[in-house]
């Protein structure tokens, strides 16, 4: 197969999402790697691809915040900063936010939060529908590599390991999302 122009519908890429896949997908600045964050073997899988370790934890991305309410304890944040959080929605803004009692460590690592982002991007919207959840989101490159902002930029060996690329275009951030604490506002990721 040519794995450098691989491109699968949404429909091809949830199927393989299903199935317990890795897929690479386009996201608001840069091309993310994806799973179904409650599929222990695919993000296992996914750590393993991108030879990152487990205890960092993961991000979660979804089509409108409801896909996160089993994940994110909204009760811990005060009313102040859960409007603050939700008014940045949909939109290019991570927040790390403190778990429920069943989010397993491998997408919260070792943090007692787990980051989180409703996209306003229309290919992760459309997944996320159509997958009925949120979907893990990491770059697609191997760590300390530099992110693949554009299809061209994806490693061909990565792409030889996913089960689906799904087709579209990143929506052009010059650099991938801020991620901010949720209780205090501060930058984690610039």
């Amino acid at each position: 197969m040519d794995h450098a122009n691989r491109s699968d519908t949404i429909d091809a890429t949830v199927d393989a999402l299903r199935r317990g896949g890795v897929v690479a997908y386009p996201t608001e600045a840069v091309w993310g790697l994806g799973c179904d964050p409650f599929d222990e073997q695919a993000v296992m899988r996914l750590l393993a691809i991108k030879q990152r370790p487990v205890d960092k934890g993961l991000i979660l991305i979804a089509a409108d915040a409801t896909q996160l309410d089993a994940s994110v304890d909204w009760t811990a944040l005060p009313a102040d900063r859960r409007a603050t959080v939700q008014a940045s929605w949909p939109g290019p803004n991570t927040w790390t936010v403190p778990v429920t009692a069943g989010v397993p460590p491998w997408i919260r690592g070792t943090h007692a939060s787990v980051a989180v982002r409703v996209s306003d991007h229309p290919t992760v919207i459309a997944l996320c529908r159509a997958f009925g959840g949120p979907l893990v989101s990491t770059s697609a490159n191997l760590t300390g590599r530099p992110p693949a902002f554009h299809r061209a930029d994806l490693d061909p060996a990565l792409l030889g390991l996913l089960d689906a690329v799904c087709e579209g275009e990143t929506g052009g951030l010059a650099a991938p999302t801020a991620i901010r604490d949720a209780l205090t506002d501060a930058v984690l990721r610039g």
